[in-house]
């Protein structure tokens, strides 16, 4: 059977068999991507995958090869790039990470897959010690099962002056006891936490993390820029929510943020809803760091939800024309938008296909230590955007079909 007679995945379907083969559309390369970049290719070159049981068995460019002809096979009516990775993510569709039930967390879980998001860390927010503990418990299945790749820790480490929605009360130094009933407790499910440096025991706690194989951010801090090298030196590798919750960019005291845009060693997370950053500052970060910019959602619980009133960090918010702000001080409390938000806002401002697929998974994964994606062997996770506006058509994890909007057209 040559590949023009293999059998077709024809459109509406809800389910993807076990073994199939998907074909891509090609889109023209940008002049700002490299010709010996893979992930060039891959946009450009009529990409194809081949999945099986949940997991890529192959994958290349041009025409499928004769000895996947027989395959069922689906052509994507779209741009097939990774699934979304976010590595900082609070909850949606009404649950918060930190306090949610495992009913919740499936929802929220489930809420977020259908926007894009294949993996994700859960991100609790600052509690005391044994609430921190309890979410850690509830949130171990979810990561055991696959459904959420680990746990990030934003909080209670972190700078009373920079809190944010974090409430004042629950915020305390980094004491080795509890980061070590921390550690325990999570059994290698805690990928990341967030830090701020200048905290007494600051340096003492990044070192604890690193050795423990935990990814340290450097977060709602004041610290300078000193100290946040400091802290880069001893292992911090990640910036959280660039510009947010950290002083302002200053020519005489560049603080974090000047050491984020210059020091290479660190990954930078940037909210791109049009309210945690101004796109001209979006774009002064694809100019001067883009190869490490990793998009973040830091959705919160109203995700997916009306405007409403809702808690995250144990403060009281009020979410007003899709914008989380505390009731205490207005602060903005996390994002309502998902991943696939954030794609489509970079795309208007013109990024391609390849700084897309770095911004939204590569980096992360890479961060993470979660493997290539769709190379081969790794899970068969992808989504199917819009070639113009890059929104979702289709979301494919594990194999499986998660979501469809008009995605896919018989060959």
């Amino acid at each position: 059977m040559t590949h023009s007679e293999s059998p077709a995945l024809t459109p509406p379907f809800r389910q993807l068999p076990d073994r199939y083969a998907v074909l891509a559309r090609s889109t023209p390369a940008s002049a700002t991507e490299s010709e010996g970049d893979a992930q060039d290719r891959w946009v450009r070159d009529s990409p194809w995958i081949v999945v099986d049981g949940g997991t890529v068995a192959a994958a290349g460019s041009g025409a499928l090869p004769e000895a996947y002809s027989s395959l069922p096979t689906w052509r994507a009516a779209g741009v097939v790039l990774p699934g979304f990775v976010d590595q900082h993510v609070h909850g949606a569709a009404g649950a918060d990470f930190s306090t949610a039930s495992t009913t919740e967390i499936a929802r929220a879980v489930e809420t977020l897959q259908h926007g894009g998001t294949t993996s994700m860390l859960a991100s609790i927010a600052t509690g005391r010690p044994e609430d921190t503990l309890e979410a850690i418990a509830r949130l171990s299945t979810a990561v055991d099962e696959g459904d959420i790749v680990g746990l990030h820790l934003e909080g209670p480490w972190i700078a009373p002056s920079r809190r944010g929605a974090h409430a004042a009360d629950l915020l305390r130094d980094p004491d080795r006891a509890e980061i070590d009933h921390v550690l325990e407790a999570a059994g290698g499910r805690l990928r990341m936490v967030t830090i701020a440096p200048e905290l007494p025991g600051a340096l003492d706690a990044i070192d604890r993390f690193v050795a423990a194989g935990v990814v340290v951010a450097i977060g709602h801090t004041d610290a300078d820029a000193a100290t946040v090298e400091s802290a880069i030196d001893h292992g911090a590798s990640v910036v959280t929510h660039v510009f947010n919750a950290m002083p302002p960019l200053h020519h005489r005291a560049p603080g974090p943020v000047g050491v984020a845009l210059t020091d290479t060693r660190l990954t930078l997370e940037c909210i791109v809803d049009g309210q945690h950053l101004d796109d001209r500052v979006v774009e002064l970060l694809r100019r001067t760091a883009g190869g490490r910019l990793t998009l973040v959602s830091d959705a919160m619980a109203a995700t997916g939800l009306t405007d409403g009133r809702y808690e995250i960090a144990g403060s009281a918010v009020t979410v007003s024309g899709g914008v989380a702000r505390t009731d205490a001080d207005g602060a903005l409390a996390g994002s309502t938008t998902t991943l696939a938000g954030a794609v489509m806002r970079l795309r208007a401002a013109g990024a391609s296909f390849t700084e897309i697929a770095r911004a939204s998974s590569q980096t992360a994964s890479s961060t993470l230590g979660l493997g290539a994606p769709l190379s081969d062997g790794a899970p068969a996770d992808f989504v199917v955007i819009d070639p113009s506006t890059a929104a979702v058509r289709a979301t494919v994890r594990r194999g499986k079909l998660v979501s469809r909007r008009d995605a896919a057209r018989s060959t």
